[in-house]
């Protein structure tokens, strides 16, 4: 059986959740891995862009469109 967590456990935990908050709006940064397909230069094949970016409610459609 699993153990019950009470009310109180999960606030404190989520108290607890490290990581930057947003200026703006106070919510948590969440990091996603973007992958965006673009063009050669030479225009024979594709590359693939990764970067790390940090997603809040404020940049949310920014990132996300």
């Amino acid at each position: 059986m699993a153990k019950q967590q009470s009310f109180a456990d999960k606030a404190t935990k989520a108290s607890l959740m490290k990581g930057a908050k947003c200026p703006v709006c106070g919510t948590m940064f969440q990091p996603i891995k973007l992958i965006s397909s673009e063009r050669s230069s030479t225009g024979t094949s594709w590359k693939f862009n990764e970067r790390r970016v940090q997603v809040c409610k404020c940049n949310e459609k920014q990132v996300y469109s």
